[in-house]
């Protein structure tokens, strides 16, 4: 596991799993993957943890992927919509280390959680956020859309439309509003009160969590959650590999302008 990338600590029944670039606000390449996975499995290990808490260095939980990653395999073929689909799969299994945890996971949410940072809130059994966090999915603004639907199944079908149609960005009390947060802190306190809220959880028997976290995913998984998952990345995989007019601008602008700019300005144009 890189130690730079993600860091693991343990205080009590309590394990914490920091994403830790700060200065990238903590966007997500492979190392983070697998400081991640890594973590997950260490806490699913120690048999003296009953909670985990994702959360994020910095000024944000997490901005997404990392648009400059490298990938795993040697071979990268962008334009195929295999590739893609290899990829894609890859990433839900890394989500999903999160969700089949036998112990529940809650996200300490600051700054932005948006794509796959909103993707990874969404797969832990709790969220808690700071008064000033954002959520949402713009990768539509940019032609391209999550291939991990998530947003239907933790609210109702038009809200999520609305997101991941118009990738807009929501608030703490919106999120909360439609089911994606648990709770709310001012931001100067959101740490101490997220270690309160998880030693609170921890306070039950970890035999009962765990089996009370088991039930809720069986149901969820017989009512079709992970083949709706999986469908998703059959689904949006082909666009990734397509070069769509909005694409060929979007590039000529992060060539022109820089990648900053460009996105600033692709996001400007859909202000109300």
């Amino acid at each position: 596991m890189s130690e730079d990338a993600v860091l693991y600590a343990v205080d009590g029944p309590v394990a914490t799993v920091t994403l830790n670039r700060p200065d990238k606000l903590n966007v997500i390449n492979q190392a983070v993957v697998d400081g991640v996975t890594q973590s997950m499995k260490k806490a699913e290990a120690d048999r003296a943890v009953s909670v985990v808490v994702l959360r994020g260095a910095g000024r944000s939980f997490c901005a997404g992927y990392d648009l400059a990653r490298e990938y795993p395999e040697g071979d990268v073929d962008k334009s195929s919509a295999l590739w893609w689909h290899d990829n894609f799969t890859r990433g839900l299994g890394f989500y999903l280390t999160i969700f089949d945890l036998k112990k529940p996971v809650i996200a300490s949410v600051q700054g932005h959680a948006v794509g796959a940072g909103c993707w990874l809130t969404m797969v832990c059994d709790l969220t808690v956020c700071a008064d000033t966090a954002r959520f949402g999915e713009p990768e539509i603004r940019f032609s391209s859309s999550g291939s991990m639907v998530l947003m239907p199944w933790m609210m109702g079908i038009k809200r999520a439309r609305e997101l991941i149609y118009m990738g807009d960005q929501i608030d703490a009390e919106t999120a909360k509003d439609i089911g994606l947060v648990n709770r709310i802190y001012p931001a100067a306190e959101l740490e101490a009160s997220t270690m309160r809220y998880a030693r609170r959880l921890a306070l039950m028997a970890p035999e009962a969590l765990q089996r009370a976290k088991l039930a809720i995913n069986r149901t969820m998984e017989e009512a079709g959650f992970k083949n709706a998952l999986r469908a998703g990345v059959d689904v949006i995989s082909a666009i990734y590999a397509e070069e769509t007019s909005v694409v060929r601008d979007f590039r000529a602008a992060v060539a022109k302008d820089g990648l900053t700019t460009a996105l600033r300005n692709r996001n400007a144009l859909f202000k109300e």
